[in-house]
């Protein structure tokens, strides 16, 4: 006989078919807030109870066979987290427009950046999915129309020219381009842009460019190794730079700020350089505080500010207007579960492109049309011969290489048009639908399901402990914050087997994407032991030479490094709670002391690629 838990349970929606699965359960949840709630402190302090009392209290699992079904844990979930069920517009979204993601069985928590467009943009088929939902959406069937394509194509032209609009894009770019701009409610008065290979390709361009024998300091705050910064402060430092890095406190990770504080003031006024910081850390999901590129400008500091690990709506919170940071760096992929690949965005505030230096890279980019943008209608010799040298220029440039090219839509013109507004509808309209959905959803819907998603995981994960043990050895460990009220949606963690010993972060990758899970990894440094944590500290760091970028190295590239190697994954906007909810069960099975072993076995005997343990 099913328990009333388990028989309400069965009747969920996990799919967000139902505007507001378990209506019952949010009035059982009323008792963990019994009274209103009006500080920003106390609502923090009650949802970190919350989460540790309401989702499995006083559980400890030991075997991955004793976890509760899936039904059931979202049945906990939602009890406690009401809330969740107002976001079933995501869940409808992913199910009309990345209906792929269910097909395939996938879960994508490797991520990191803001998507384009959708699926079904790329996908001329009909929605196998929208059968079943058509009778439930209030939104119409996409619009399975053939698009045109288009790809990258490299540019070796002068930083500060085309900043200060030498060289003319291509209406299609110039659209790309406002769409962009729009999107990050960035002023096309205050900032120019231009578009790079990837997010490395822009830290180096700047580095390039900044006049590092002017302004001669290079602060970065990261907790973890990061191909940009490491190429930024091997250009910096080839020219001249020194460079420094804020450190982060063990075992929690947080930010040393007496030590930034230091690094920043400095002990005499004079020009500063460069001050490189990112609001969340895109490994370990932790935040830090606006303030931070304030106090860099008031001490005469320029401020480079990395947004590519923000989520897909936290611009909406930023205040742009306030900080105005000198510098943006931000990233854009093609399709979420589709497509990773994408390019970069290099920001560069108006008012600071005079000081910069002239210096020819190839890391610019152009997005070159494949074919015909415009409809019939909007022909003219302008724009054939537009398309035309586009086409001729790409014949002579290297190509990045894509095996996928995206799709975009332009727009009609009616006849019956005014010739004004004929003039103003020629450029093409570009529909990138990822970025519209995230337009048409509130910040604090996305940020809310993303903050229950990762805390509950995380509880979840603490809970898995080895069994014949009076403390418990934890399966898994997380770094950074854990169960957080204001934290990002990505979180690093790393394994350990009944005797102590981690499990390779890569082989655990690889363990995850046989259950089509995919998982990223980093590696965390900059991390300060006191007295206190001196002996742990030769328990948890290991070294490994990082490579460097280039063709030299920067004087560091053939040193050992002390760190971390971790685990991580990221939610998007788009992941949901059975995604959350299939990582902890792959991860419980690591509770079973030959899991690994007969995972190698059962892959050998099917002929399949061993892994090396």
């Amino acid at each position: 006989m099913q328990s009333p838990r388990t028989s309400d349970a069965s009747q969920i929606c996990l799919h967000g078919c139902c505007p507001t699965p378990f209506h019952h359960t949010q009035q059982g949840a009323q008792h963990i807030i019994s009274k209103p709630i009006t500080s920003s402190s106390a609502i923090r302090r009650s949802f970190v109870t919350t989460t540790a009392t309401s989702l499995f209290p006083d559980a400890r699992f030991t075997n991955h066979e004793s976890l509760p079904p899936l039904q059931e844990a979202f049945a906990e979930f939602i009890r406690a987290y009401p809330k969740y069920s107002e976001t079933y517009q995501i869940d409808r979204i992913r199910a009309l427009e990345y209906y792929h993601l269910s097909l395939s069985n996938h879960v994508c928590l490797d991520y990191i950046g803001i998507g384009l467009f959708s699926f079904s943009q790329l996908n001329n088929d009909s929605n196998p999915v929208l059968s079943t939902i058509a009778s439930t959406s209030s939104s119409p069937p996409p619009n399975n129309s053939d698009f045109p394509l288009f790809s990258l194509s490299y540019n070796s032209v002068n930083l500060k020219s085309r900043l200060q609009g030498e060289g003319r894009d291509s209406k299609f770019e110039s659209a790309i381009k406002r769409r962009i701009w729009d999107f990050l409610n960035i002023s096309e008065d205050d900032y120019s842009v231009v578009f790079t290979a990837n997010r490395t390709t822009a830290f180096k361009l700047l580095a390039d460019a900044y006049p590092f024998n002017l302004y001669n300091k290079l602060v970065t705050v990261y907790d973890h190794n990061n191909e940009a910064v490491e190429a930024l402060i091997s250009s910096s430092e080839k020219r001249g730079a020194h460079a420094m890095a804020a450190e982060f406190a063990w075992p929690r990770l947080t930010l040393l700020s007496t030590k930034l504080s230091n690094m920043i003031v400095g002990k005499r006024k004079k020009r500063k350089g460069l001050f490189v910081f990112q609001l969340q850390s895109r490994a370990t999901g932790a935040r830090y505080s606006y303030q931070w590129m304030r106090m860099a400008q008031e001490h005469g500091w320029h401020v480079l500010l990395d947004a590519c690990a923000l989520g897909a709506k936290d611009m909406d919170s930023f205040g742009l207007t306030l900080f105005q940071p000198d510098f943006l760096v931000c990233s854009f992929y093609k399709v979420f579960g589709e497509n990773p690949s994408g390019f970069g965005c290099l920001f560069v505030k108006k008012s600071m492109v005079s000081i910069l230096e002239a210096s020819t890279n190839a890391g610019i980019v152009s997005l070159v049309p494949m074919k015909k943008l415009f409809s019939p209608r909007e022909e003219s010799s302008e724009s054939e011969t537009e398309v035309d040298q586009t086409a001729g220029s790409t014949a002579g440039e290297k190509q990045l290489p894509s095996s996928d090219s995206l799709e975009l839509t332009a727009s009609q013109v009616p006849e019956s048009e005014t010739s004004t507004e004929i003039i103003r509808k020629k450029e093409p309209s570009i529909e990138c639908r990822c970025l519209d959905h995230v337009d048409g959803l509130r910040l604090t819907m996305i940020s809310n399901r993303g903050r229950y998603l990762v805390n509950w995981l995380i509880n979840a994960l603490l809970k898995l402990q080895y069994p014949h043990s009076d403390k418990g050895i934890p399966l898994v460990r997380i770094y950074g914050p854990k169960v957080k009220f204001y934290r990002g949606q990505a979180l690093a963690f790393n394994i350990y087997d009944w005797k102590g010993d981690k499990v390779e972060p890569v082989l655990v990758q690889k363990l995850a994407d046989r259950e089509n899970i995919s998982l990223s990894g980093a590696f965390l440094q900059n991390i300060w032991f006191s007295d206190k944590y001196e002996a742990e500290k030769g328990q948890v760091v290991e070294k490994r030479k990082l490579e460097s970028n280039g063709n030299e190295n920067h004087g560091k590239g053939d040193q050992d490094h002390p760190g971390i190697e971790v685990v991580t994954a990221a939610f998007g906007f788009l992941a949901n709670f059975e995604d959350a909810y299939r990582l902890w069960v792959f991860i419980a099975k690591f509770l079973d002391a030959d899991f690994v072993e007969k995972e190698r076995w059962r892959y050998t005997a099917l002929n399949q690629e061993t892994i090396d343990i």
